[in-house]
């Protein structure tokens, strides 16, 4: 009767360690395919991203925003005209000089609108470069090794039915914890591509007003913009090598639970950094 029940609770046993590997060698899995596309996905041009995404917005912006551009650039440079006939007395004060001025600041302004897609993608060329540069220093691997697993079951074997099934119950919520955490480093990293996009589709009407001397902040918060969201990605290839240290620091010998979730926590945290990496890249450069 002792050797069945033996038996029995082997059994029992053997299907609870495969239930928990098997959640077990997944948990991970999907975290660990989002974290280890960020670096491509950040170093990422927009116009190489999505060409046809790129193209589409370059059509509807060179098609209906660049006109609306030039009426303001217009408005700004009669505007600067008078200005600068009021400021010299109503031309009492006559100097030649100042309508040679006037011409040069408005030619530049014609070239910079003409060239909006060239201006913009120059700084996310610049973003790429120190992203591709720094992903080959600091990429590191987010992967739960394989001698990890292999020391869970050793210890999962030691445990009796009772604690093996504790344990299940924490592995099955955790691979929904981590399923979601997946997502929303999926939505953090690819929203950002996004609203590189929205951000590029209107790039012609503040680059207009480089042209005025009051309403060049416009113009110059809009780059500074780019820049901040450009360079968010450095911040994220930032996160995820921190990240990809506290993973590997983990160690799964002593305590099993405690550990795993210790690696939910560091998950939790990176996606609370890669949250924060917006806001922290605009405040480094001054966007309002």
């Amino acid at each position: 009767m002792d050797a069945i029940f033996e038996k029995v609770t082997e059994w029992i046993k053997e299907i609870l360690i495969n239930a928990i590997m098997g959640n077990l060698s997944g948990l991970f899995e999907a975290v660990n395919t989002q974290v280890g596309g960020v670096a491509s996905a950040v170093g990422t041009t927009p116009d190489n991203f999505s060409p046809d995404i790129f193209n589409l917005i370059r059509n509807i912006s060179e098609t209906v925003l660049i006109p609306i551009a030039g009426l303001i650039l217009t408005f700004i440079a009669y505007y600067e005209l008078i200005q600068m006939i009021i400021e010299h007395n109503n031309l009492a004060n006559f100097e030649t000089w100042i309508f040679f001025k006037w011409i040069f600041k408005t030619f530049v302004a014609v070239m910079i609108i003409t060239n909006t897609f060239n201006i913009t993608m120059a700084v996310f060329d610049v973003a790429q470069h120190v992203i591709n540069a720094s992903a080959g220093i600091i990429t590191a691997d987010t992967t739960i090794e394989a001698s990890a697993l292999e020391a869970i079951e050793e210890s999962l074997n030691n445990m009796n039915i009772g604690e093996l099934m504790v344990f299940l119950l924490h592995t099955f919520f955790l691979q929904i914890t981590m399923c979601a955490l997946a997502i929303v480093i999926f939505i953090i990293v690819y929203g950002r591509l996004i609203e590189i996009y929205l951000m590029v589709s209107i790039a012609p009407i503040p680059l207009a007003t480089f042209a005025n001397k009051e309403q060049s902040q416009i113009g110059q918060n809009y780059l500074r913009s780019l820049l901040a969201i450009g360079f968010q990605g450095f911040l994220i290839m930032i996160c995820v090598a921190i990240y990809a240290v506290l993973i590997q620091s983990v160690s799964f010998s002593d305590d099993i639970i405690g550990s795993i979730w210790g690696v939910m926590g560091y998950t939790v945290l990176l996606c609370f950094t890669l949250f924060k990496t917006s806001s922290l890249a605009k405040s480094v450069f001054n966007v309002h």
